[in-house]
Parts: structure tokens; sequence; C-alpha cells
């Protein structure tokens, strides 16, 4: 029988939660992995394990470009992308600076979007690939103070569904992977990002509403490994899914935005946010 070769997976921001969830899933499950983030100190375990690591920022394309010529030019493939890397800026949106709606963007929607572009050519070659975005129902359902964060997944999403049908007739399957609230640091890191409430600011009396919006993805969270799993899963099913959804809120708060009068939604969003006592 002919030698079946052993699959490569890409994955971005693997330091913390689901990208360090990702990496281990697919290690034990018989992937070769390369493991990427912007620090390589912080992916020093992974080493440990025989687990191939590069320093990436997705943001830099130089740095992309670099990743890819040493993932290929050392022999492996690329079989699986997984675009996990991100960052979440919360505030309002009138008292946000325009550079923080720019590096949302650039983080979140440009950057893994020119990493696809890099990776296509050679799972076109091959003539398979597996590409795997990490949006988000924040792209779905938009909440107050996180208006930057919920425009750019969803502006990721769809570009995702076109990817998807753009890249299928050559045997590249896409997978938008919308999670719920998933155990990370994902929280500590959008409130230590949260623009400063300023003694001015419109919004300094419902201040402890927003700072609770920054930390909302770590209220009852599901796991990471529980999603990482679920990801491989679905990858080897070959059933080619359209959308995974994973974690706490990851099917109710789709449902409400679809269904609900958006009117409703708006005023128990209101309220929850402490909007209603401005």
């Amino acid at each position: 029988m002919p030698e079946v070769k052993q699959q490569t997976v890409l994955i971005t921001g693997c330091s913390t939660g689901i990208g360090h969830a990702l990496v281990l899933a697919f290690h034990y499950t018989g992937y070769k992995v390369w493991a990427t983030a912007r620090d390589i100190h912080s992916l020093a375990d992974f080493a440990e394990k025989n687990i191939s690591t590069a320093a990436l920022d997705v943001t830099c394309p130089n740095s992309r470009s670099a990743v890819i010529s040493k993932i290929l030019e050392g022999g492996d493939r690329i079989d699986v992308l997984i675009n996990n890397a991100g960052y979440g800026a919360m505030g309002p949106m009138i008292e946000s600076p325009e550079s923080s709606l720019r590096q949302q963007f650039e983080t979140n929607t440009f950057a893994p979007i020119a990493l696809i572009q890099e990776v296509a050519p050679t799972m076109i070659t091959q003539k398979s690939g597996t590409i795997v975005n990490i949006t988000s129902v924040s792209g779905i359902l938009t909440t107050p103070f996180s208006g930057m964060y919920c425009a750019s997944k969803a502006a990721f999403s769809t570009l995702t569904e076109a990817l998807r049908m753009e890249l299928q007739p050559f045997g590249i399957h896409v997978l938008d992977v919308q999670p719920g609230a998933i155990r990370s640091s994902f929280g500590d890191t959008a409130t230590k990002k949260l623009n400063i409430i300023s003694n001015n600011s419109l919004y300094k009396p419902i201040e402890k509403a927003i700072l609770a919006r920054a930390g909302a993805s770590q209220d009852n969270p599901s796991s990471a490994e529980g999603m990482a799993d679920a990801i491989v899963k679905a990858i080897k099913s070959g059933q080619n899914p359209r959308v995974l959804r994973y974690g706490n809120g990851s099917r109710s708060l789709p449902f409400f935005a679809r269904w609900l009068p958006r009117k409703f939604v708006h005023k128990v969003l209101a309220r929850k946010f402490e909007l209603n006592r401005l």
C-alpha cells in the first residue's frame, strides 16, 4: 500500500487559550504541527514536545513570508491553515481613536486574509487543503462597547464565506469557526487594551458595565480543549461543514440575532450594559 504522508497544520496565535489547545489536539491526533506566535519564547513548552515552532507576527508581510518559506523549504506541505490569532478592542465608538479601529481590522481581518493569499497557491498545487478561520458569534450579534471587534469579525466571516465558494473548485475546504465564550486570556487582554474612560467621558457613569463587556468572553466559558477537539473532529470527518459553533452562547446568541426583533434585542442589551442609565 502507498505510504500515507503525515499532514501538516500551521496555526497562528498559539501562546495561550484556543491556539495552545489546538496545537496539542492536532499533535496528539498525529499531525505535524507548526505552532506560531509573536513571542517565540511563549512556545517553549511545545518545542520540548518536538513540535515545530516559529515566530510570526501575522500583521507583518515579511514575517508571514518567512514562516511559509521555512515550512515549505523544510519539505513540509501546508495541509491545514488555522487563522486563530486576534485581539479585541473595546470601548465607546465615538471616544475610541482611529488607530484602535485600524489595528482591530489589521489583526482580525486583513492579516489572516493576507496569510491565506500566501498559503493558497501551495494548496492549489496540491489540489487539497483546509483553511479554518476563527471568527466569532460577536460577528453575528453586535453588542455595545465592542463595535470595533464585532465589525472586524463580521467582515472576516463574510470574507470566509466568499473564500469557501471561490476555493472549492480547487479542492480547498474553508471552515468558519464561531466560538462563544471560551476559557482563555482574551478577556484580560481586552480589559487591558480598553481605552481609559476619562472623567469627562459621556460613559463614565457606566464604566463598570463597559469593563464587564471587555471580560464577557469569560462569563461561564467552555473549555478551549473541547473546542480544539471539535475542530479536529470536523476536519477529520471529511464532511466539510460550513460553520462550526462551540462554547457558551455560540448557539443562543445567533438565534437571538436571527429570530428576535432587533428593537427588542437592543432594549435588552441597553439594560444589560446600563445604557438606560445615561
